[in-house]
């Protein structure tokens, strides 16, 4: 594969003057809110309000000693993803057998969040740094593992608590915004339930657990769940699992997280 960088001190060509559009985000958020299933808004939301909480993520990405291999390796994280006859010869209650179990289950594929991310996105990715462009692809098709590894299921309410998850990972604004939007809307669903507490449970999880983007999701794949979860500082979201609604209704739409 030919190398996507070639000097690591040297200053990166990157759009770094990527501007907040905020009308853009509140208006991806109202038509996502009428309509769960459009996901590509969550992309849209993300595009508009995340770029500098993407670039200081990417930098901090730079700083790990294996930075550059995981960038430019041949497969990309969806293809690894999409390989199920690959996932299925891993040993049982490994990652890789979790998650395949997980997207069987509920019906879904890797390259479901790239189709989605393609529409969603309106900015221009090719004038990003191919680097950053691979670390940002890297966290849309790391969105399920979340799932599988935060025990989130795809419920409205555990899709609401797996983006606070990310958020506490990320600190995108784009994301809060759509957690915010989410939080008033499942308010109205089940106003019996603890929502907040839930989402700041969940936000506080991801707060907590090691840097999850500069994770080598390749290598942990054959590695139990259970020790993936304990070497990566990830807790339980006991809130949302005693609310009950752990998959309790057919899933309401994804809401894929791209930086």
């Amino acid at each position: 594969m030919t190398k996507l960088w070639r000097n690591p001190m040297a200053t990166s060509r990157v759009d770094t003057k990527r501007r907040y559009r905020p009308l853009v985000a509140l208006k991806a958020l109202r038509t996502l809110l009428r309509d769960k299933e459009d996901t590509k808004q969550v992309f849209t939301i993300v595009d508009a309000l995340g770029g500098p909480a993407f670039e200081k993520m990417y930098r901090r990405f730079r700083t790990q000693a294996n930075a550059l291999e995981i960038l430019e390796r041949p497969r990309m994280l969806c293809d690894v993803l999409g390989d199920r006859a690959y996932l299925g010869s891993l040993p049982e209650g490994s990652l890789g057998r979790d998650y395949l179990a997980f997207v069987e289950r509920e019906q879904i594929t890797a390259d479901g969040l790239v189709a989605a991310s393609d529409e969603g996105y309106q900015s221009d990715r090719q004038t990003l740094d191919p680097l950053m462009r691979r670390l940002g692809e890297r966290l849309r098709d790391s969105h399920d593992l979340y799932h599988v590894l935060g025990q989130y299921g795809r419920d409205g309410m555990g899709e609401l608590n797996v983006l606070a998850f990310t958020h506490g990972v990320s600190g995108n604004p784009g994301i809060l915004l759509v957690v915010l939007g989410g939080i008033h809307k499942l308010r109205q669903e089940y106003p019996e339930q603890r929502t907040l507490a839930m989402v700041y449970q969940s936000w506080q999880l991801g707060r907590a657990a090691t840097f999850l983007p500069g994770a080598d999701w390749e290598a942990l794949l054959p590695v139990q769940t259970g020790e993936v979860r304990r070497m990566l500082g990830i807790g339980t979201p006991t809130l949302y699992h005693a609310s009950g609604l752990k998959d309790s209704e057919t899933p309401q739409g994804v809401m894929p997280v791209a930086a």
